[in-house]
């Protein structure tokens, strides 16, 4: 597959707008179903699932998924590839996703640049990989095998790490770049994963914005992160378990003047809190993403106005 504009890819019916949507979790499924959300919430504009939660072939859960797809765009974000296993893909497991897309249709699919299957064994896990040649090979293989046999675009999503491989030789960033150039894959750019590498390995968040293909960015996920000490020294645990914190408002707020508005989800996975506070977390990503698109009118505006020099 070839690369193409990251906001329409794979917009199956409808794209999604560079607006902000929720995870949807079990407990929240009621009140989209009967179109009962809290008073005073704003619906969000979109949805993401985990893709493995719906691989059935029926039942009230993947019927309940169908009905809420009728009213809001879905995207679904997978944890199974293993898009780093140097043995392949499963492809049991691909022919499950490719009848669970081609049946609910979701604007967006995404799995994350990680592995988590080795000798037939699954780590309920998205484990690490070294950033070395031979392991961009394999990414590349596998992501075209992916998008292959899915029959969509996939965006790959960059990891929340703890330690850095010692033979790593390929900064994260050019990693991911050379992979969208030999892939056409898309990227998904987890702020929050971002942040947590910033403060666990000195990672220089500017820097890595700048060093990645923008066209190529067709999700953003805010999410929160826990604080957790260890023989004296404080590290950051992507647990998905909390507000989105401040300092990941405004690596957000400098990821949109690098890429302009992108679609954005509030990824909120454990200690999972009552739905008008996610509401209330996707609608300030909202108000943030507004005034992103304001500046980019602006600028727009103001370049249109230049006087043309002379040659």
């Amino acid at each position: 597959m070839t690369a193409q504009d990251p906001v329409a890819a794979e917009t199956r019916p409808g794209r999604i707008a560079a607006r902000a949507g929720i995870g949807l979790r079990h407990r929240h499924v009621p009140a989209f179903l009967d179109g009962a959300l809290p008073d005073g919430c704003a619906a969000p504009a979109w949805l993401e699932v985990h893709s493995e939660n719906y691989l059935v072939s029926g039942g009230p859960r993947l019927a309940q998924l169908e009905r809420i797809r009728r009213d809001y765009p879905l995207s679904c974000h997978g944890v199974g590839l293993s898009l780093g296993s140097a043995e392949g893909l499963d492809p049991d497991h691909l022919a499950a996703l490719r009848g669970l897309y081609d049946r609910v249709e979701p604007a967006l699919v995404s799995d994350h640049l990680s592995w988590s299957v080795a000798g037939g064994t699954y780590a309920s896990d998205l484990l690490p990989l070294p950033m070395t040649e031979a392991a961009l090979d394999v990414v590349v293989r596998n992501v075209a095998r992916a998008q292959e046999a899915l029959g969509r675009r996939l965006a790959v999503e960059n990891p929340s790490c703890y330690l850095a491989f010692a033979d790593s030789t390929i900064p994260e960033a050019e990693f991911l770049a050379e992979l969208v150039r030999r892939t056409g894959c898309a990227l998904l750019v987890d702020v929050n994963n971002l942040f947590v590498c910033r403060h666990n390995l000195g990672l220089d968040p500017e820097d890595w914005l700048a060093r990645i293909p923008g066209e190529a960015v067709a999700e953003l996920h805010l999410a929160g992160h826990a604080r957790l000490e260890v023989e004296g020294e404080t590290l950051l645990i992507d647990d998905h378990g909390a507000r989105v914190a401040e300092p990941v408002w405004r690596l957000y707020e400098t990821a949109l003047e690098r890429f302009g508005p992108r679609p954005t989800l509030i990824e909120w996975d454990t200690a999972l809190p009552p739905l008008d506070v996610l509401l209330g977390e996707a609608e300030r990503a909202d108000a943030v993403l507004a005034r992103a698109a304001a500046a980019t009118a602006e600028t727009s505006r103001h370049r249109l106005r230049e006087p043309a020099h002379a040659g």
